[in-house]
This record gives C-alpha cells, sequence and structure tokens, in this order.
C-alpha cells in the first residue's frame, strides 16, 4: 500500500491504494484560495502546503505505508525560513505577479516562476530558500527540501534539466543553493519521519492524473475537471497549433495537444454562490457564458479579459445561469478539440469535478461525444500513489499505471441538449473573438 498526496488549489486530497489500485482509505483537507486582486491568486503556504499535507497523512492513519508521494499544481512558490515554514504567500500560477514586463507569454514554458522568484525574492531577500509547493510539503514530510524534476522542469529557463541556472537565479537575486534539491520522478527523496515509508521525489499534479486516466489511444480526449479545466487530446503525430500546446504523452509515441483553461471549477463555483443550485433548466432557454472570470489561459492568451454573461432575458433563471456555465466549460473541451484537428472518439474525464452530474454532462452534450468518467475522483492522488510504488521498488516503471484506470459510469450526449447548443457555442465563439470553428 502507498499513499499519494496532491496539494490542489482548494484542498490537500490523499488516497491509500492497494496494489491493484484500489483506494482503501482518502481524505481531503480543504484550505483558503485567496484572491487579493483580480489578478492574483495565492495562498497560505504554511495552510494549504505545510500543514495540509501533514495532516492528510494522520488522517489517512496508514503507517504501514511502504510510499508516500506528493504532486501538486504548477507553478507555485514560497520563502521559506530554515525550518521549512513559508514567509510569504504561495503564489500560484496565472497570478500577475508571474507576469514579464513584456506580458503574458503563450508557451508551455512561460516564465512565470521566473518572476515569481524575482517578485517573492524581493519581498524576503534574506529567506533561507524559494520552494514550490512540493518541497514546502516534502521537508515537512521527510526533512528533505526536495521537488521533482517535471515540476522544476516547468520552471524553465530557472531550470535547465542539469541544475538551477545560476545566472537567471543571479536576475532574481538569489543563489542556486537557495532553491530545493531536484530528484527524478519516482526515485527515492528520503523517509518519511517516524515511519519506515519511502518519501518519493513525484511529479507534477496533471502527469499524475494522465498516468492512471487510460487516455492513451489515438482520439482519446483528457479532461481534467478541476479548479482549472485541463483539455489533452491523444495524437500519434507530432504538430504545434497556434494558441494550444503540444506535449508529449507518457505512452510511447504519442503526443497531446490542448492545454490549460480557467473554466473549470474555479468559474463554475463562483456561479454556484451566486445562483444557487436549485431547479431544471429548459434546452431553449440559455444564455452564453464567456468564462473568463480572472482572464484565460489557453488558446487566447489574455489575462486581463474579463466574463460575459451574453443574451439574459427576463425567461431565464438560477438554473439557466448555472447551465450555461457548465456549457461554457463544455464549450471550451470542444473548442479545443476543433483546434486541435484530432479526430476525437471520446472524452476521459477525471478530477473532482467528475462528481458534478451537470457539468459531465454538459461537456458530452457540448463536444458531441461520450465522457468516460474515471472511478477515482482523485486522480492526481491517485497517480502520486503509484509514482511511490516505484520508488519503493514495487512497480519497474510509472508508465504501468495504466492498469491503474477504471471508469465509473459513461455519459452519452443528449439529443435534447445538443441541438439547441449549436447556436449558443457559435456565439461563444463570437464572444471569444474566434468566430465558430
Amino acid at each position: 500500500m502507498t499513499i499519494g498526496i496532491d496539494i490542489g488549489t482548494t484542498a490537500v486530497k490523499a488516497v491509500a491504494a492497494d496494489e491493484d489500485g484500489r483506494v482503501t482509505a482518502r481524505v481531503r483537507i480543504p484550505h483558503m484560495l485567496r484572491v487579493p486582486a483580480p489578478d492574483r491568486l495565492e495562498h497560505d503556504a504554511d495552510e494549504a502546503w505545510r500543514r495540509g499535507p501533514l495532516t492528510a497523512l494522520a488522517e489517512l492513519g496508514r503507517p504501514d505505508a511502504a510510499a508516500v508521494a506528493v504532486t501538486a499544481m504548477v507553478p507555485s512558490l514560497t520563502a521559506v525560513d530554515a525550518h521549512g515554514k513559508p514567509l510569504t504567500p504561495g503564489l500560484l500560477y496565472g497570478d500577475s505577479r508571474g507576469r514579464a514586463e513584456t506580458g503574458p507569454a503563450t508557451g508551455f514554458l512561460s516564465g512565470e516562476a521566473v518572476e515569481f522568484l524575482r517578485w517573492t525574492a524581493k519581498e524576503m531577500p534574506d529567506a533561507h530558500g524559494y520552494w514550490p509547493a512540493s518541497a514546502v510539503a516534502n521537508h515537512a514530510l521527510a526533512g528533505e527540501a526536495v521537488t521533482d524534476n517535471a515540476t522544476a522542469g516547468t520552471t524553465y529557463p530557472l531550470f535547465g534539466g542539469s541544475g538551477w541556472n545560476e545566472q537567471v537565479c543571479s536576475d532574481c537575486g538569489v543563489t542556486p543553493d537557495r532553491m530545493p534539491r531536484v530528484a527524478a520522478t519516482g526515485t527515492p527523496a528520503g523517509r518519511v519521519r517516524d515511519t519506515a515509508a519511502v518519501l518519493a521525489a513525484g511529479a507534477v499534479d496533471a502527469l499524475c492524473e494522465q498516468i492512471v486516466a487510460g487516455a492513451d489511444g489515438d482520439g482519446d480526449v483528457l479532461v481534467l475537471c478541476g479548479t482549472t479545466l485541463i483539455v489533452w487530446a491523444t495524437t500519434g503525430d507530432y504538430r504545434e497549433v497556434p494558441g494550444l500546446w503540444t506535449i508529449p504523452h507518457t505512452a510511447t509515441g504519442k503526443s497531446q495537444i490542448g492545454g490549460p483553461s480557467n473554466a473549470g471549477g474555479l468559474f463554475l463555483n463562483w456561479v454556484d454562490r451566486l445562483v444557487g443550485s436549485h431547479g431544471t433548466a429548459d434546452p431553449g432557454c440559455v444564455p452564453v457564458w464567456s468564462p473568463y472570470i480572472r482572464g484565460e489561459r489557453v488558446p487566447l492568451h489574455d489575462p486581463d479579459r474579463r466574463a460575459v454573461l451574453d443574451g439574459l432575458n427576463l425567461r431565464h433563471d438560477g438554473a439557466a445561469v448555472r447551465r450555461a456555465a457548465y456549457e461554457a466549460s463544455g464549450f471550451v473541451v470542444r473548442q479545443f478539440i476543433e483546434m486541435s484537428g484530432v479526430p476525437a472518439t471520446r472524452i476521459v474525464a477525471t478530477g473532482g469535478g467528475t462528481r458534478v452530474d451537470g457539468w459531465m454532462q454538459a461537456i458530452a452534450d457540448a463536444a458531441g461525444l461520450p465522457v468516460s468518467v474515471s472511478a477515482i475522483p482523485e486522480g492526481a492522488a491517485l497517480g502520486a500513489a503509484f509514482v511511490g510504488r516505484v520508488a519503493a521498488g514495487l512497480e519497474s516503471s510509472v508508465t504501468d499505471a495504466r492498469r491503474w484506470a477504471s471508469t465509473r459510469r459513461v455519459v452519452d450526449p443528449d439529443a435534447a441538449w445538443t441541438g439547441p447548443m449549436q447556436e449558443r457555442y457559435a456565439r461563444f465563439c463570437e464572444l471569444a473573438g474566434q468566430g465558430e470553428r
């Protein structure tokens, strides 16, 4: 049995899993997501990155675990003292403090982490270290200020593959020795305090979700339904598409085209707080959301864009506005698929949002594809648990995690909704300034 801990945007999720991927225990430790300004997004890093994982491990109550692995969202950064306690806000992806003077970058390796380091070092120049969420958690769990090479790699050019770039660090006012140690994903990185468990070098949360999702075939579309909506279309050829990202798949010879969007749980939960969660919508009577309450990442790369609710009239109620929000998220999925050019055959949905039936149905209706809903909503934590098995010598390769993929149910498109949604999708594309594709 191994344990995976996922530091998410709104909670720390942890699971204990046996050799067949059956979850034997799970916990969720909520934490506050702070939005001090419309363009800022941060954690109390001590609450979310240090105390959250410690509490999650304690509440699982599995001292017999063979290994523990931590995964987290990227990029993230805070300054810490000599005891590993955070001293500054935990900066999160999309925060304006990660934006260079030249404006937002559009590529996968955007340089956001460099600007995070520059800002944090200026705020706390005498800090002992500058660590991402995973390093803070690993130090709390095992006294090891270590992060994995996948997480470090997303900070390029701060980390260049062989180590922290001395010149880039110097430009930010720090030295490389104040950055965490980097270990390869799935390798032992220490021992968890007061246990015999191996501390494994984990991986980026999206990678951990991917390895246990089973979206490995050409035409599979992996949709991560978390605070951020992440869409990856699987293809057997490498192609670059303007506005989207292309990255290697863990399956040999495959690539993924897509990227992250802000039309995920952060937006949907905000709409729920706005209108409530009761009532039933009419397929022919739904307005159109342009869902960018905090700008958009891929494919628009526009952090200053804001949300629009279009076509609202006196017949609309809270249920219609809420359904419009789910549709907007589904429209983003459809938009990514169409832009990618991948002949999609099915969607594999993972993440905490898979518990929301209305969201899953709207994605199926918008894309016109069946949605295979993962049986384990805590996909990132489950993937981390498998990474722990590799570090403990119980598995030979991270790619073998695909055997843990499982489906709870399949959601098919509803013909009563797919027709009326076509006009709304065209309007969604107009609002995005792209026109219907």
